[in-house]
């Protein structure tokens, strides 16, 4: 099943988004799902999100150069 999505757009997006289309010989609705698509599964750095360093990234954990990482996990051992 199908949804409309109405949103609200210049003149100067009609035309941008017209031509668009029309360089990728696609009609307007479909560039437009396409575009919102690749948006939605493509991180800000450019990578899938299914990527494991962009999920590892999304955690915020806190990070540190690899020897002091290293030096810390051997201290614990002891």
């Amino acid at each position: 099943m199908s949804h409309r999505l109405q949103v609200l757009i210049s003149p100067e997006q009609d035309a941008q988004f017209r031509k668009a289309a029309q360089r990728s010989r696609l009609s307007r609705g479909e560039w437009v799902r396409r575009v919102l698509q690749e948006t939605v599964t493509t991180s800000a750095k450019g990578r899938p999100i299914s990527d494991p360093l962009v999920r590892l990234e999304s955690l915020g954990a806190p990070t540190a150069d690899i020897e002091g990482m290293l030096s810390e996990i051997d201290a614990g051992r002891r």
